[in-house]
């Protein structure tokens, strides 16, 4: 077995080279490896029924009553209670997603190849503000926009992207940092740079002027809209450093809802969970912490490669979404410096004079300095479909690193 530090030169080296490209959105049935149309993936580590939070439980509904597996709420809830639906996370299949992450067979997904290393990553569309799935909420007019999204847009997408080359986010992201973007919970100079690149694509394969414009609209009024891209292209870069013998450094970070789970590049697939925190931040009008749910989501995926948290230094203006001062976003980022293995070669931060963002987060660090990662996040409200009530930091539980360090342990007999 290598040394440590050269099996974690070589993951984080593969995760700072990883260049992911948006090739296409496809049907994810016909593209997402192993999903059924009985298979519903979700956001974080495994979860049953029984434990579901209520945001990822209606998204559950949602998804059956979408897919047409179910006629009403009361029939995808005894579906589910029969056995006749199987769920996995989306991270099984090369998948994330934002918030309940729940991503079902005929939904669109955005395709994004690591051509560096040859893997593969996928998410489905970001369905903007206000009642949406991915909060929980599933009212007909949920199910709507979502059929919009997967037989209006998302064809229209996959057009335009085939006359292109593809969409370099890895590229996108550099150039979003230093525009403002942390690249988690504040998307807006990056969707404004996806809007650009896709923009004179859709006009040129698009039939029907008047789905142009209503796709472009949308993704223009969604300051959310490049998140799932990133998130794929983050995942791309994770996968790439996943699996090196010896290696501690952190290839996953993804929330249910109920659990909050990490994944080791030297341990294989193992989860390692605990109970997942209600974030602290801003809520918003009629809102308090007694209303959130637990963290939830796959988007820690942004920090696990380095950016979100991690780069809130080239992001001063989000503590007005998640709370906080200028220099407080400035100090998160020289945090995380203490707990990873390299600076990003790519994404680099103006106001540290060009500093690399931190990257690579290793659980022996994490460990022995009693500092857990920063995440930037939504907060849901813990009722399925009420929606997203604030905005906020939280970190993953410390027993997690400390249930990963020992496993590592363990399984390399140190």
């Amino acid at each position: 077995m290598p040394s440590i530090n050269t099996a974690n030169q070589t993951a984080v080296e593969r995760m700072m080279s990883a260049r992911p490209i948006l090739r296409t959105v496809a049907r994810a049935r016909d593209v997402v490896p192993g999903l059924r149309d009985n298979l519903i993936l979700h956001a974080g580590p495994p979860i049953e029924w029984p434990r579901m939070s209520g945001p990822l439980r209606g998204a559950v509904i949602g998804a059956l009553l979408y897919e047409g597996l179910a006629r009403d709420e009361a029939q995808a809830v005894a579906m589910v209670e029969a056995g006749e639906v199987e769920f996995a996370p989306c991270h099984h299949h090369q998948t994330v997603g934002p918030m309940a992450g729940v991503t079902s067979a005929s939904m669109m997904v955005y395709v994004l190849d690591n051509v560096t290393h040859g893997n593969q990553a996928y998410s489905n569309l970001n369905e903007g503000y206000g009642k949406v799935l991915r909060y929980g909420a599933y009212a007909p007019e949920v199910l709507a926009k979502l059929r919009w999204m997967n037989e209006a847009m998302g064809p229209l997408l996959a057009d335009a992207l085939a006359l292109s080359e593809g969409i370099d986010i890895r590229a996108l992201l550099a150039e979003a940092l230093h525009m403002g973007d942390e690249g988690h919970n504040r998307n807006k100079a990056g969707s404004l740079l996806f809007l650009k690149h896709l923009a004179p694509l859709v006009a040129r394969a698009a039939h029907d002027q008047t789905v142009a414009s209503d796709v472009l609209r949308f993704l223009g009024d969604n300051a959310l809209s490049v998140l799932n891209p990133v998130m794929a292209a983050c995942k791309a870069m994770a996968d790439a450093a996943h699996g090196v013998e010896g290696s501690t450094l952190v290839s996953t970070m993804a929330r249910n809802g109920t659990d909050f789970g990490i994944r080791v590049s030297g341990l294989g697939d193992r989860w390692f969970t605990a109970p997942a925190q209600v974030p602290d931040g801003l809520y918003f009008s009629g809102f308090s912490s007694a209303d959130a749910n637990p963290d939830i989501g796959d988007s820690t995926i942004t920090e696990t490669a380095g950016i979100g948290a991690f780069a809130m230094a080239a992001a001063p203006a989000i503590v007005t979404f998640v709370s906080g001062s200028p220099r407080d976003a400035l100090n998160a980022t020289l945090e995380m410096y203490e707990i990873t293995l390299a600076e990003h070669q790519h994404f680099t931060i103006p106001a540290l004079d060009f500093r690399g963002t931190p990257v690579g987060i290793d659980i022996r660090a994490v460990v022995e300095l009693g500092i857990t990662p920063r995440v930037n996040t939504g907060i849901a409200h813990k009722q399925a479909g009420v929606g997203q009530v604030g905005a906020g930091l939280v970190r993953p539980p410390m027993a997690v690193f400390e249930q990963a360090l020992l496993a590592y342990a363990e399984v390399y007999e140190l």
